[in-house]
């Protein structure tokens, strides 16, 4: 009887010392479920600048399970998890952190949802965010909330990139041909039967994390403009709403002249309102500009990651 194949898709950028350490503990699981499915490691190297790629050419050399990708440059977590969903030949696909902040032992329990109770994903969220500052908690809380009301596609909170998907998903998923991606988003936007689990926030076992306030911020953005339209329409909004007030204002100030003979006030009013009303200009313009940015970005058709070298071209 053939075994099903799980691959497990792992982006690494600078992670040379977590690599040893995430593969001994992915040896534990495939020696644990040997009897049910064979595993294959698809390690992308994100243009890492210190020895991620030589640790990957090690693995690849003793362990024929094990393959890698690696870019030509930086290009980020979602090319790199791009890249290795469109490498995996696996009837199942999971993506994971090479930190061991996505528990490896939960694979045994996600496998088991999906081909005895029928889900098409089961995905993993964290319940609590230890290790996180106040500030970036807050952040975080609130994005959730903030997507979720004004994205038609669902966002759940705490939801990690973890998950053990079908061939069918994966498949669709990769149908999406969209130059700016947000993974979150496309996991939930092809629907499917996905089953939750939730587990304690793991600490990375080496290293230091690569998302800055910045990184993560701009991600955030990536997730709304790419998920929602939302923003345009409050710019919408707010314009109107600017320009009813300054009609009133132009009213009451008529009017006070006329009646009472009330001289119009001085320029420090007059500097505040030019300041208030270029501030929501300005704001309204980024918004148009963010989406303008991701439309630029998408019609001019570049690849969304560069290879540079596999396991299979060192070997030649």
């Amino acid at each position: 009887m053939k075994k099903d194949v799980i691959s497990i898709v792992v982006p690494c950028y600078n992670e040379e010392e977590s690599i040893p350490l995430f593969y001994q503990e992915m040896i534990k699981i495939v020696e644990k479920m040997k009897k049910q499915v064979t595993f294959e490691l698809i390690f992308v190297n994100d243009g890492s600048k210190d020895k991620t790629l030589e640790e990957l050419r090690k693995l690849a050399s003793t362990d024929k399970n094990v393959h890698y990708v690696s870019f030509s440059r930086n290009f980020g977590k979602e090319a790199a998890m791009l890249a290795g969903l469109e490498a995996s030949t696996g009837d199942y696909v999971t993506t994971m952190d090479v930190d061991l902040q996505d528990p490896p032992y939960l694979l045994e329990e996600m496998y088991r949802l999906v081909t005895e109770e029928g889900y098409d994903c089961v995905a993993t969220k964290s319940t609590s965010r230890n290790g996180y500052s106040f500030f970036r908690k807050f952040c975080t809380k609130w994005y959730y909330r903030i997507i979720g009301a004004i994205s038609k596609t669902e966002m759940v909170a705490g939801a990690r990139d973890y998950r053990l998907m079908t061939r069918q998903m994966v498949d669709a998923i990769l149908s999406m041909k969209e130059y700016n991606r947000y993974s979150k988003g496309l996991f939930s936007f092809v629907g499917f039967d996905t089953k939750w689990i939730e587990f304690e926030n793991q600490e990375r076992v080496a290293g230091t994390t690569k998302w800055s306030f910045w990184k993560l911020f701009s991600y955030a953005l990536d997730g709304i403009t790419a998920f929602s339209t939302v923003p345009l329409v409050l710019a919408a909004i707010i314009g109107v709403l600017f320009c009813f007030i300054a009609f009133i204002m132009i009213i009451v100030i008529i009017l006070k002249t006329l009646i009472w003979g009330d001289p119009v006030n001085g320029w420090p009013s007059l500097a505040c309102i030019i300041f208030l009303v270029g501030g929501v200009q300005l704001f309204c313009t980024g918004i148009i500009g963010q989406y303008l940015s991701k439309t630029y970005l998408e019609t001019k058709k570049r690849p969304v990651y560069i290879v540079k070298e596999t396991e299979q071209s060192k070997r030649k």
